[in-house]
């Protein structure tokens, strides 16, 4: 059956599958009498790889007696994750075999004709700050890696050094930190890059790097390539620098990314992207800038400038330094909304055609690196995620991401990029004299009232409540169509199905 992707969300939004730990080693696995693979399973649902599960699902979770959930590592303190229910709502969901409309996808990109095997690459940072972590990176599937930002000055680390704010499920919707530069030595850093490029020929190294002047910008793009590097990134926007004069500061004057890129380039010969800060009001000058300096592509986006909350008790800002904090880089799925309207920008900008965009900010799934592609990412990077869920998460970006192809009829991922920006337009362009209106879907309504609730306190007043048939029921002469119930629905028990004309008078 081809995949009904609607159905989908409905069926992940309400899986328990949020609550698995996604342990190492998982308990739940060993415990399975038919041998399934239980804890890759559900890291496929939490990832929203329902085909992914689907084909994992070798067991019959009848009449077994569940000895995975009593296995679960929350048993012994909460409810466990409800496993069978999950596996048995997944052979319903998705019966397979599959219609695809295509057989085989080719998930190959690349950075200005460097070739990549899929999109995927760890973004520099500490995911990617040492041999070992590459190296297990890339067995483990991703394309490449930008490796932690290489420079010529000490670095000094705080303790601690991360912040986050946690979503229901008490994983990381906002992530805050306020970490340097590689702490390693440029020639410690140049034998990394040797080793990685002769045991990993095909894996693409992009070396980040920050220098002080332009004589020290030339001087480390040209080690960099000497010592085996793909590509150059050159950090403009790291916002935690000690010193005034780097980072973020640079990328905030279009003359020192000019200056800076083409110092860069007469450095290497490779492909230079300029890594530029969000911390801005328009990035689209920026990336022209670092264009007259000669850059072949953008990354985008840096960290953004916060302070991620205070302790109430020490009334110290997070995370605490002996009582001290500072604005950092805040990173995570709450980011991504800004990255891709930065994004967006940089794509739909005639004078920057052509340009790579190695898009971040927030990927976490294959269906949000799906959406940096769309809006013109030709590859995407990834931190957080990594930070939190470790590198297996590359199974399910890069199996979500072919499911999706194949069902679609999509044969190459390059045919993916720019595919929704035409959808962006500015502020006169959207059409203002129609509305839809929601309809409720009795079937799926389980009469809690959150649409009643938000209509009357947050909206136009359209829905009433009926406390005996627990139903809502909606007022098109007040409605005006803004879709807040929809949102507030857990149970995606509300569509937009009916098109009403409005016309529009003066004063209206």
């Amino acid at each position: 059956m081809e995949i009904d992707y609607q159905r989908f969300n409905f069926f992940l939004d309400r899986s328990e599958a949020g609550r698995c730990l996604l342990c190492h080693d998982p308990e739940c696995t060993k415990a399975c009498p038919q041998k399934a693979e239980v804890g890759e399973i559900l890291r496929s649902l939490y990832f929203e790889n329902l085909p992914g599960a689907a084909r994992k699902l070798t067991c019959d979770c009848t009449d077994c007696g569940a000895p995975c959930e009593k296995a679960c590592v929350l048993a012994g303190t909460k409810a466990p994750v409800g496993i069978r229910n999950l596996m048995l709502a997944v052979r319903e969901e998705a019966p397979g075999p599959f219609d695809y409309r295509v057989e085989e996808t080719d998930l190959s990109a690349d950075i200005c004709g460097v070739r990549l095997d899929n999109p995927f690459l760890l973004s520099s940072s500490v995911v990617s700050s040492s041999y070992d972590m590459c190296r297990r990176a890339f067995e483990a599937g991703w394309a490449g890696a930008a490796f932690k930002t290489i420079c010529s000055f000490p670095q000094h680390e705080a303790s601690p050094r991360f912040s986050v704010i946690r979503n229901h499920a008490n994983a990381f919707c906002g992530f805050k930190n306020i970490e340097q530069l590689s702490d390693h030595s440029v020639e410690d850093n140049m034998h990394i890059f040797e080793k990685l490029r002769k045991e990993f020929p095909s894996k693409v190294i992009i070396g980040s790097i920050m220098g002080q002047d332009e004589a020290e910008w030339s001087e480390l793009a040209a080690k960099c390539e000497a010592a085996g590097a793909s590509v150059i990134e050159c950090n403009f926007s790291c916002p935690n620098m000690e010193s005034e004069d780097l980072g973020m500061t640079i990328g905030q004057s279009e003359e020192l990314i000019e200056r800076f890129t083409a110092a860069a380039k007469r450095g290497t010969g490779l492909p230079v992207l300029a890594k530029l800060t969000p911390n801005i009001t328009d990035m689209v000058p920026m990336a022209l800038a670092a264009k007259r300096g000669g850059a072949d592509g953008i990354s985008a986006i840096n960290t953004i400038n916060s302070i991620t909350g205070v302790d109430i008790e020490t009334l110290a800002a997070e995370p605490s330094v002996h009582g001290k904090s500072i604005v950092g880089g805040y990173s995570g799925p709450a980011v991504k909304p800004i990255a891709l309207r930065f994004i967006s920008d940089l794509y739909r900008c005639p004078e920057l055609k052509g340009m790579h965009l190695s898009g971040m900010g927030g990927i976490e799934i294959w269906r949000d690196a799906m959406e940096f592609l769309l809006l013109g990412a030709g590859s995407v990077q990834v931190t957080t995620a990594v930070m939190q869920y470790g590198y297996r998460i590359i199974d399910d970006l890069l199996g979500g991401l072919t499911e999706y192809m194949k069902c679609k009829g999509i044969s190459s991922v390059k045919d993916l990029i720019g595919g929704a920006s035409n959808s962006i337009v500015d502020r006169r362009g959207i059409e203002r004299d129609t509305i839809l209106l929601p309809v409720f879907r009795y079937d799926r309504c389980i009469g809690c009232g959150r649409c009643y609730i938000s209509c009357m306190d947050g909206g136009h007043q359209a829905i009433s409540f009926d406390p005996e048939t627990r139903r809502p029921k909606l007022d098109g002469s007040r409605c005006v169509g803004c879709h807040l119930c929809r949102l507030v629905c857990s149970e995606k028990a509300i569509d937009a199905a009916k098109k009403e004309i409005v016309r529009h008078t003066a004063g209206t």
